[in-house]
């Protein structure tokens, strides 16, 4: 089947958290992408409720069989089936674990720039947060091992939270990368929470590796959270995993989860995350062309008419990591510059830490049409940003 992310839908008034904007303004900012759901998954979900009644709903043994047949055939990682644990969503995964494996004031370590609300599952719970910066040569991002261990060698650091792939920057890990980040971190006896919500939106060619298959260190101190909410466009549906293969953790975990009552499905939650792993490969494949072409028009565009951005490569997620350090000091001013003057609305990246105070993320999962329009209006509020400078 061929799909069509040509399609507009119209999103505005329906209590979309993306949409809910003024109506000249464009929204590319949440990660939340504005194509059509794959049929097979809408599918599932209509003949869920055309049952007609909406009662609580148990996990089947088929739940955790999607996702073990899903990452053994895309990412070759062999997951046992008693190493998952249900919840609603990574975030409240990633809060559960902050409060259950460390103690009021102790600190979390989060590679910046990263996830912005890293940050709030770590403050919200009276954590402290450690920020590591990744090295930036003002092309491409790395880590930087000595301060990492530097960082994890502090007493009150006991837990790390690894972004792989890396929002918002869209760089895949390698597995020396990752190989180190799980000796480290064994060494210095700190628990990793793998955020590896993105896994699945590769460029085409690029594949990511799973933290917890790199080594047995890596897989005996890792919580992964995993969903198919962002892949296959279904965030709403509130529908997620943590793999844990340690028995300890998982444990902990699992009593966490249900104490926080995030461990029970919505209606919808194991009918769309069975279908889209069980028949979503197709939409998949073809979107994540689709998204490789769109990075495609923005990389030449903002050669051509904005050289004054730099586009820091991506391998993987629809978000684009927008370097603005040649005209700009403070996103957060640019942001609200370019959403008044244009109606452009992006994320300012100073959300994502220190590190990112002069970067805009930008989210391109769109239709061809949105895109250009959303580059045409960067390009008129770049261009009267920087003259009124």
């Amino acid at each position: 089947m061929k799909y069509d992310f040509d399609k507009i839908i119209n999103r505005r008034n329906t209590n979309s958290l993306k949409w809910d904007v003024g109506d000249n303004e464009l929204p590319m900012w949440v990660a939340d992408m504005d194509f059509p759901v794959a049929e097979p998954i809408m599918a599932a979900i209509q003949k869920k409720l055309q049952v007609g009644a909406l009662g609580y709903s148990i996990i089947p043994a088929a739940w955790n069989e999607s996702y073990m047949s899903w990452w053994r055939t895309r990412h070759n990682f062999l997951i046992q089936p008693e190493w998952l644990v249900f919840t609603t969503g990574v975030l409240p995964a990633i809060s559960s674990a902050v409060r259950k494996l460390t103690t009021p004031a102790e600190k979390v370590l989060i590679q910046t720039p990263v996830y912005n609300n890293f940050f709030n599952s770590i403050i919200n719970n009276g954590r402290q947060v450690v920020e590591c910066p990744l090295q930036y040569d003002g092309r491409n991002y790395s880590m930087d091992f000595e301060q990492l261990e530097e960082g994890l060698s502090d007493p009150q650091v006991s837990l790390m939270i690894l972004c792989n792939p890396q929002n918002p920057s869209g760089h895949l890990w390698s597995s020396c990368e990752l190989f180190k980040v799980g000796e480290l971190c064994a060494k210095h006896n700190v628990t990793v929470i793998a955020d590896e919500i993105h896994c699945d939106l590769t460029d085409p060619g690029k594949d990511y590796v799973p933290f917890a298959s790199v080594s047995d260190a890596c897989r005996d101190i890792s919580i992964t959270c995993m969903a198919p909410t962002k892949t296959f466009n279904i965030a709403g549906v509130n529908s997620a995993a943590v793999m844990v293969p340690n028995e300890f953790l998982r444990h902990k975990m699992w009593r966490q989860l249900n104490t926080d009552e995030v461990a029970e499905p919505n209606i919808i939650a194991m009918e769309a995350t069975i279908a889209a792993f069980n028949q979503g490969a197709e939409w998949l494949d073809q979107l994540r062309e689709y998204i490789y072409e769109n990075k495609r028009i923005c990389r030449e565009f903002l050669q051509e008419k904005i050289p004054e951005i730099y586009l820091v490569p991506s391998e993987a997620t629809y978000l684009l990591w927008l370097d603005c350090s040649k005209f700009c000091d403070n996103s957060v001013e640019l942001m609200e510059y370019i959403r008044r003057d244009s109606g452009l609305y992006l994320s300012e990246g100073a959300e994502f830490g220190q590190a990112g105070i002069q970067f805009l993320r930008m989210n391109i999962a769109c239709p061809k049409a949105v895109l250009l329009d959303g580059l045409a209006r960067l390009e008129k509020s770049i261009n009267s940003y920087i003259t009124s400078k």
